[in-house]
């Protein structure tokens, strides 16, 4: 609610150990939770390996703005801000984007090469900077949440599409990014779209504004490219007369739940603010902040506390320069449950922001881009968790040798129509070294060509094939995938071996 002025002036050591007493064997084997892609359990996300894990993050906001990159370029290399973030204990990051970043051509701006900052950034579109970017926080044992916040730069959108953006539009760019990064679990999920508000209803059944069946259409499409992703779905601003924030409001969950074509990949999301962004009535009760776990329960608590789905507070954020604002915090800090008692059993977020430049929260970093506000991070310190693996396991082909830099690669066939069929190949990064580049090479007994590829390029020479990755997939972090696919004819071909060479 009212977030359109804040979003107008933005425009404008290892993980952080957290405290532990009698709970500290179960948080220790947390802190090895966390590889692969995830899946959803009752109310808990699970690792690929069943563990519990706990989203504790960060919004970097500025790819939904005009800059088309995030924010803080201008001053500091972007390798440098991501190990800062992940020093004092946050392990996900939220990049919010516009649909103009897909646009081809998309450049950003605002970003500072002098002294060697950014310097693998320059000549790089704008999704060639996420790509960086993504590679770098995966490196590091971060995970990424990518949020469309816009259908473009000039400002949010009640609904999910405008005469400029249709619906069309939003959901091909929703399966571009998929596609993008399909086979590189640093990229857990996709936040469809960012505060649904007036008139975008819950449950209406009219297909315009209807938030639910929106989120379906796409949450399917993205499934649909990317089986593998969490589908992360907002509330609304109003349900059966009843407001709260923009994206917030969450009770007609209940009566009408989203329905995806994929079993476990669901994760709601709310939003909730402090009177620096807008007053509500709760504040002003006499039982504040006594009332606020009540509130919190109507809105979007109830869906973890009844075992319903996960629950993902995607932004909240103060300035804390109000009693009333501090005493907000801390009681939603109390809520969310610490992880040192609770472990993954507890609610998800990420804390906005990273910026300073956000006109009505303030950032963790204070203006000078550097300095942290230790008084706003202090208050998450129960709620942080520890980071993750920097990889998602694979295996098949040959192993390039056992060196710091090696890899593999597994040929999988999607689809065999007789006439041709599709494949679909992941290198995973089996050394201990950051690949730079890779290439993958085998040898069809039969008389199949290669009629398209994807995320990747390639020669053939008779029944050799030798696939070479693109621009943005061939920075790969010890333990983590990528892939490319590619379609080729006749079919019936079977799955040769494949061996992968790591540079």
């Amino acid at each position: 609610m009212f977030r359109n002025l804040r979003r107008a002036l933005c425009v404008a050591v290892a993980a952080l150990l957290l405290p532990l007493a009698a709970g500290a064997q179960a948080v220790e084997a947390e802190a090895a939770a966390g590889a692969g892609y995830w899946h959803t359990s009752g109310r808990q996300i699970l690792d690929s390996a069943g563990q519990p894990v706990r989203i504790a993050g960060i919004n970097w906001f500025g790819f939904e703005t005009a800059d088309n990159v995030v924010h803080g370029l201008w001053s500091r290399d972007y390798k440098s801000m991501i190990d800062q973030m992940k020093s004092l204990g946050y392990n996900t990051l939220r990049i919010p984007y516009s649909d103009d970043i897909l646009k081809s051509g998309t450049a950003p701006t605002g970003i500072d090469f002098s002294g060697g900052k950014n310097a693998d950034l320059q000549e790089l579109g704008s999704l060639g900077v996420l790509d960086r970017i993504v590679a770098y926080a995966g490196q590091g044992g971060l995970k990424v949440i990518l949020d469309r916040h816009r259908p473009d730069a000039a400002g949010q959108s009640a609904l999910w599409y405008t005469p400029a953006v249709p619906e069309s539009t939003w959901i091909a760019n929703l399966k571009a990014l998929a596609a993008r990064y399909r086979g590189q679990d640093t990229v857990i999920g996709i936040d469809l779209h960012n505060e649904p508000h007036d008139p975008a209803c819950w449950g209406c059944g009219d297909t315009a504004t209807d938030w639910r069946l929106a989120a379906e259409r796409a949450g399917n499409a993205v499934l649909s490219v990317n089986p593998d992703l969490l589908i992360l779905v907002e509330g609304v601003q109003t349900f059966n007369g009843v407001s709260g924030w923009w994206g917030g409001n969450l009770m007609g969950v209940a009566q009408y739940p989203v329905r995806l074509d994929v079993p476990g990949r669901l994760v709601y999301s709310a939003h909730d603010y402090a009177t620096s962004v807008a007053q509500q009535s709760w504040f002003s009760d006499p039982s504040f902040p006594a009332n606020m776990p009540g509130i919190w329960d109507r809105y979007w608590g109830y869906l973890f506390k009844q075992n319903i789905a996960p629950v993902w507070l995607g932004e909240f954020g103060t300035t804390l320069a109000s009693t009333v604002d501090q005493r907000w915090l801390a009681a939603l800090v109390d809520y969310l449950r610490p992880t040192s008692t609770y472990g993954g059993d507890s609610f998800h977020w990420t804390f906005w922001s990273w910026n300073p430049n956000s006109g009505d929260t303030g950032g963790i970093l204070k203006d000078d881009w550097q300095t942290v506000d230790t008084v706003k991070d202090g208050y998450l310190t129960s709620i942080k968790a520890p980071g993750f693996p920097t990889g998602g396991g694979g295996g098949g082909g040959d192993d390039g040798g056992g060196s710091a830099a090696s890899c593999s690669a597994t040929y999988t066939i999607s689809s065999d129509w007789g006439g041709g069929f599709n494949a679909d190949v992941k290198v995973t990064n089996t050394g201990t070294a950051a690949l730079s580049s890779w290439k993958v090479t085998w040898t069809w007994s039969g008389a199949q060509q290669v009629t398209t590829m994807w995320n990747a390029s390639y020669t053939q020479s008779g029944g050799t094939v030798t696939a070479v990755n693109a621009a943005h997939n061939g920075t790969v972090a010890p333990g983590a995938s990528a892939s490319f696919g590619f379609g080729a004819a006749p079919g019936g071909a079977g799955a040769p071996a494949v061996s992968c060479t790591a540079t």
